[in-house]
């Protein structure tokens, strides 16, 4: 209240107001600062525990500060450890989910073999480290539905692929009978090339060596080949088989093949039965029976090539079976629809068609012996319709004709007149003549020498006695008529032989013999009937030169360095040859033979054949060089000879040959063999 007063007193500016409130001021200090004083003396011991406690809380503060850090950092490891698992499992979840997307990309480019393997790797490898999560339970349950549709896509994909090679049947068919027959040509033109030296070719173009003419022919071919190739398509141009290959492999992964295969063979039944079945109208035309069998071939083609790149979709049994049951059908439609046809030119051109059908599918290794046994009956419908047409054609020409004779004005027109009848010889003829001739006239001289004695009366028993010296020129003169015969008759043979024209690498044997030989024995007939009037032991003579220089022939013709190649068909197309001349031997065409001797004549051939036909070489080479030898005449060099023209024939023809075991192990036997001949023949070198 005082500095109160005090301070309203300066305010009030009294005299020395200012200092007498300093004054105070500095006596109201003095008193509180003896009362804080007081109050401080009182608390003092207060202050001191304060400041005791407030030291110790300052180090329970800065325990609590360290165990605040500490919480801190546990904390954050522990925040790390759980980032760090995160981190871990997304890791882990990561590739899965990535897999899975790469799934559906492939699902979405339809890529779906590969979508099987992604299922395969996710399945095995990838979900069982995330099995734990509910995305993972979500993929696995997807993945069967992602399989059935891939199942039905690929299902869909094959239907597709059934259809297009249904349709596509015929050209597939057409492309492959195009190639057979090109392949044929061919095969005949190097043929023809190969025998030129006993074929017509040897009468052609004498100013040109046969070399060139070869290069010719060879040349031409080839061109006209690669010509052909050029134009002509394969059937994996012709059709896209990925479809079934994509299939296969799906149902492969799935696991499930036996209903992929069952379903494909059900589906190709179906279609083999629509292809075989023909249209009511096929005789009328060949492109009818041209379509019909360009359908089956393709139908064939496509089986045979699913057969070689697939594995287990077609089995060679399957094949086999799904053949037989066509070609029973195949030959029951051809004898129903061939029998109606009236036109001997359509009856020719189908069994041009069926060679050519036969000739492609056996090409691809199915048996086409039972249409070779068809053609017979093509051929017998075939003399008839002729039959029947040419009747009614003589018919109208005996109806017009007024019987009136031939005329001929000069030899030449006799001559070709004649010349239509191939079975007569008149050098030959002329030879017999002669040689009755001499041999009459030479018995005569002993008659002559009788009457001259007689009408001398010279004893033939003196020196002065007559002998005539025609006697021995009348005999020189039938020994060269003679020696002439045998010589004419072998020179008429080789111009029969020249015309053989073999197809050294055919498959099977014609199932008769050749027109050149069956036309040689028929003239030997006739020849050797004129012989009949020549004394016996010429006649014989004639007949076993003969016989002996056909037999040769024959065997040359087989050993011929310019040969390369002879197939087991065109062996057995030669032995039905060797066995009309065997069957010419045993008629006895000349009498006087004993027994077999003039099929002697044929033994050599024989034997070789027999050894090649059996395929007896363990016996031969056992028995070699014994006197008992059931094949004593064959020679191993002429053996091995033949024998390397078969072995370059099974290398070239076979060209999967190496994948067959069949004929992988005969190719080991051929080459044993020729082994052993060639030792068989060192050893006869060496022993000369």
């Amino acid at each position: 209240m005082v500095l109160f007063e005090q301070a309203r007193s300066v305010y009030d500016d009294q005299p020395n107001a200012h200092k007498k409130f300093m004054e105070k001021l500095d006596a109201c200090i003095r008193n509180h600062d003896k009362e804080i004083e007081k109050m401080c003396n009182f608390h003092h011991q207060g202050f001191v525990d304060a400041i005791t406690e407030l030291l110790k809380v300052r180090t329970d503060a800065e325990k609590l500060k360290v165990i605040i850090q500490t919480e801190d950092i546990i904390r954050c490891r522990i925040q790390q450890r759980n980032i760090t698992m995160v981190v871990e499992k997304l890791q882990l979840c990561l590739p899965v989910l990535e897999m899975y997307s790469k799934l559906k990309e492939q699902m979405s480019a339809k890529r779906y073999y590969s979508a099987l393997k992604t299922m395969e790797q996710l399945e095995n490898v990838y979900f069982p480290r995330v099995s734990q999560y509910r995305f993972c339970q979500l993929m696995i349950e997807n993945l069967p539905k992602l399989r059935e549709d891939i199942k039905e896509i690929s299902m869909s994909d094959l239907k597709d692929f059934l259809e297009s090679i249904r349709k596509h049947s015929d050209k597939i068919g057409e492309t492959a009978m195009k190639q057979a027959q090109q392949q044929k040509i061919f095969s005949v033109t190097l043929q023809k090339q190969n025998n030129v030296k006993f074929g017509k070719n040897m009468y052609i173009n004498h100013d040109r060596n046969p070399e060139e003419r070869n290069e010719t022919v060879s040349k031409h071919a080839l061109e006209e080949e690669d010509e052909n190739e050029e134009e002509i398509l394969t059937v994996q141009d012709l059709v896209d088989f990925s479809p079934v290959y994509r299939c296969l492999h799906i149902y492969s992964v799935l696991g499930d093949v036996e209903t992929f295969e069952n379903y494909y063979r059900k589906q190709r039944k179906k279609q083999a039965r629509l292809v075989l079945q023909p249209q009511s109208s096929m005789h009328e035309t060949v492109d009818g029976y041209r379509r019909y069998f360009t359908q089956i071939v393709g139908f064939f083609v496509v089986e045979d090539h699913i057969l070689h790149v697939t594995q287990g979709l077609v089995t060679r049994a399957y094949t086999d079976e799904l053949w037989n049951m066509a070609l029973s059908k195949i030959i029951a439609v051809l004898r129903a629809h061939s029998s109606y046809c009236t036109d001997p030119d359509l009856v020719l051109e189908l069994k041009n068609l069926i060679v050519i059908f036969a000739d492609t599918l056996q090409g691809y290794g199915f048996p086409v012996n039972r249409l070779f046994d068809l053609l017979f009956e093509i051929r017998d419908q075939y003399n008839e319709t002729l039959l029947k047409k040419w009747a009614g054609i003589f018919r109208d020409i005996f109806e017009e004709d007024n019987y009136s004779p031939i005329p001929i004005t000069n030899e030449e027109e006799y001559k070709i007149v004649i010349s239509k009848f191939p079975f007569q010889d008149p050098d030959l003829e002329k030879l017999v003549q002669i040689i009755i001739n001499t041999t009459h006239l030479e018995q005569a001289c002993k008659y002559l020498e009788d009457f001259i004695t007689n009408i001398t009366n010279i004893s033939q028993e003196t020196v002065h006695t007559t002998r005539l010296y025609g006697l021995s020129t009348f005999k020189d003169a039938r020994h060269a008529a003679e020696g002439e015969i045998y010589t004419k008759l072998n020179h008429k043979i080789d111009e029969f032989v020249q015309l053989a024209d073999y197809d050294w690498t055919m498959a099977e044997p014609d199932g008769r013999a050749s027109g050149y030989l069956m036309d040689l024995i028929n003239f030997l007939r006739s020849i050797f009937q004129v012989f009949t009037h020549l004394p016996g032991k010429v006649a014989q003579t004639a007949c076993m030169s003969a016989c002996q220089h056909l037999s040769l022939s024959l065997m040359q013709m087989l050993l011929d360095s310019e040969l390369k190649q002879i197939s087991m068909g065109a062996v057995q197309q030669f032995n039905l040859d060797v066995i009309q001349c065997e069957l010419f031997a045993s008629s006895e065409p000349v009498p006087g033979f004993q027994g077999d001797t003039l099929q002697l004549a044929f033994i050599d051939l024989r034997q070789l054949l027999d050894l090649f036909m059996v395929w007896d070489w363990s016996t031969y080479l056992a028995d070699y060089g014994q006197p008992a030898s059931k094949y004593l005449r064959v020679n191993p060099n002429t053996a091995l000879t033949l024998l390397e023209k078969m072995k370059d024939t099974s290398k070239k023809n076979n060209i999967f040959a190496q994948f067959r075991k069949n004929d992988r192990d005969k190719q080991k036997l051929i080459e044993t063999v020729v082994k052993q001949l060639r030792s068989l023949v060192n050893g006869m070198s060496q022993h000369t």
